[in-house]
């Protein structure tokens, strides 16, 4: 929910404690869980380092209402919420992108203001956040805020960010359901919801994403719309006819299977308002915890996220001219889902360089005079399609050289090297680009040779820093990978994980079990049964497990609102809680005044895993007949 939209913040305080920074900040960062804290001021803990953090895009989380003797439960609650996070897209494509910092600020008392009700005592808490708005009588329980000031002061400690290149997550330690999107984002900790709660707090803060909830307060349906076009890219007075005609909101999605469930297409309800208004997904992340983002919202996010980082990490000086007699590189960031393109254009006119982050002038005949060489680095990422998107600085940087053939380049040693590559010290997934950047010379860079269990793999064109497993094949099992660099001893080796977890189901006892050959193994009730997920992997790591019903969206497993130990509970009409329905067998329901007719009949259940390289685990399913009683 939108803090603007839902509450008041409490009044900020000027920040009573001495900030202590820790050091130790460049590298590969040690787990935070290892880190200790004292009770003296904050201490900042990288989480995960990708890069320096004024060329990255920072996630900075702090928590509240942890002790110093709690520490080891924010600690787990924000290893729990990164793990959800890396699952969800476009987090797993963009994932190498992100630094993720701690700065772990110990609280006087236990928990936070106003949890659960408004006659629950305040807490003396580094942050000051709080339930109902910040205990305010006229807000909602579940909107959490903090104080914003007090949160920009702790992330002031992070060196490297700045309000340009991070997002504050502020988390609660609290098992009460809330948080809030703006500025920053909040979530309470130990909800078995909350680590969905903060991907989409984070779609409000980051992305500007709003709420396609029909309501404002639970258990009231909200009124009819009668303002005009929304802003919002995913809400819409427009029918698809006038969406396609007018080329508007979302129309080069229409029709597309919903990444959360459907078809892409006109739903009713959203902005609060129950009718008048449309979104495009039957359900999504914006809509109903536990959902992914649709693609609207996916292609907003990538925007976003890729606004905060500039594609071209370095490149060879242009503040010259240069000569035409030497080569000339670019540096790039590197997705986790898939290359950049680079090409390359003399005055205008493409260059054969096959993808290649170098160029050699001396191979392309330089006429005399003075000419213009330019270097394009685009993300050709499927995850977006508006044309003005691809085209923005997001998603397309170009660097630029005067190159003039008189000119004679000096000559400087320069010892090969790499510079930068994909962490060696966890698994990569079968899915993943894995990349190794080098050092750079005047006469030639030095290329990069890959082998998989010694075998050589060529990469695509002759981009030799980004290797695509996927379009290797991997068979299942563990695989080694190496990057050499040419004409040198340096190698870097990778181990691969190409197995994915394992998932397995545990049900309430049925009426019967009916197994025919050819068919899913079939279990018959006649009222509420009960499903409880659990993961086996090879590898180190959280494993996410998922299940969708009768082919909608997947849906991530949390257990049950009210126990993340509980078995997920489904039921001919959904089971309300605190005025939202979960675990409507059939076509599902969110809110109390939807449909609430049982769907008797045969129901296929589908489950799969998500581990912590990325790999998706193959969909494997059971049915359940739900007979009338």
């Amino acid at each position: 929910m939108t803090s603007q939209r839902k509450g008041v913040r409490r009044a900020a305080a000027r920040l009573a404690a001495v900030c202590l920074l820790a050091a130790g900040l460049v590298g590969t960062a040690p787990a935070a869980a290892e880190t200790p804290t004292s009770g003296e001021g904050p201490v900042v803990v990288p989480v995960q380092t990708t890069g320096p953090a004024d060329r990255r895009f920072n996630l900075v989380f702090m928590g509240d209402g942890y002790t110093a003797a709690e520490m080891p439960a924010f600690r787990a609650d924000l290893e729990r919420h990164l793990n959800t996070l890396w699952s969800i897209e476009p987090f797993a494509s963009y994932r190498s992108y992100v630094n993720v910092w701690a700065v772990e600020a110990p609280s006087a008392e236990s928990g936070v203001d106003c949890d659960p009700g408004l006659t629950a005592p305040a807490r003396d808490t580094a942050l000051d956040m709080g339930f109902w708005g910040g205990c305010n009588p006229d807000s909602v329980q579940r909107l959490l805020t903090v104080d914003s000031r007090k949160a920009a002061a702790l992330a002031d400690l992070v060196p490297g960010t700045s309000r340009a290149n991070r997002q504050i997550v502020a988390l609660a330690h609290s098992d009460t359901y809330g948080g809030a999107g703006g500025s920053y984002a909040t979530a309470s900790g130990g909800n078995a919801l909350s680590s969905l709660i903060t991907p989409h707090e984070i779609g409000h803060s980051l992305g500007g994403l709003q709420d396609e909830y029909d309501y404002y307060a639970r258990g009231v349906p909200g009124e009819a719309y009668e303002g005009p076009e929304p802003s919002s890219v995913h809400h819409t007075l427009l029918t698809e006819r006038q969406m396609r005609e007018q080329q508007a909101k979302w129309w080069r999605w229409l029709g597309e299977e919903s990444e959360s469930g459907g078809v892409i297409g006109r739903h009713e309800g959203g902005m609060y308002s129950t009718k008048g208004v449309w979104r495009p997904s039957r359900h999504s992340l914006m809509k109903s915890l536990g959902y992914a983002f649709d693609q609207v919202e996916r292609e907003v996010m990538v925007r976003a996220i890729s606004a905060k980082v500039n594609l071209v990490q370095d490149h060879t000086p242009d503040t010259a001219p240069i000569g035409a007699d030497r080569t000339v590189w670019v540096d790039t960031l590197h997705p986790v889902g898939g290359a950049l393109a680079v090409t390359w254009t003399l005055d205008g006119r493409s260059l054969d360089t096959g993808g290649a982050r170098t160029v050699d002038l001396r191979k392309v005949q330089v006429s005399p005079g003075t000419h213009t060489l330019t270097a394009t680095v685009t993300d050709p990422t499927p995850f977006v399609r508006d044309p003005a998107v691809r085209a923005s600085a997001a998603l397309t940087r170009t660097v630029s050289w005067t190159v003039d053939p008189s000119l004679t380049t000096v000559r400087s040693p320069e010892v090969p090297a790499f510079t930068g590559h994909t962490p060696t010290g966890s698994p990569v997934g079968a899915r993943s680009v894995v990349h190794a950047d080098t050092t750079h010379a005047v006469d030639a860079t030095p290329g990069v040779r890959w082998r998989l269990d010694g075998r050589a793999v060529a990469t695509y064109g002759r981009n030799d820093r980004d290797l695509d497993l996927r379009s290797l094949r991997l068979a299942p099992g563990t695989h080694t990978l190496t990057a050499r660099l040419s004409g040198t001893d340096e190698e870097l080796s990778w181990t691969v994980d190409a197995r994915p977890a394992t998932a397995a189901y545990e049900l309430s006892e049925p009426l019967r079990t009916v197994r025919r050959p050819g068919r899913p193994v079939e279990y018959v009730y006649d009222d509420a049964f009960t499903m409880r997920l659990t993961a086996r992997d090879d590898q180190e790591g959280a494993v996410v497990s998922q299940f969708r019903v009768d082919g909608d969206g997947w849906y991530t497993y949390y257990g049950w609102p009210t126990d993340a130990d509980a078995p997920f509970r489904f039921s001919p009409g959904g089971t309300v809680i605190d005025d939202l329905v979960y675990g409507k067998l059939g076509r599902s329901r969110a809110v109390p005044w939807d449909d609430a007719t049982p769907d008797y009949g045969t129901h296929t259940v589908e489950y799969r895993t998500i581990d912590a390289a990325g790999n998706v685990g193959p969909a494997r399913s059971f049915l359940v007949t739900l007979v009338e009683p």
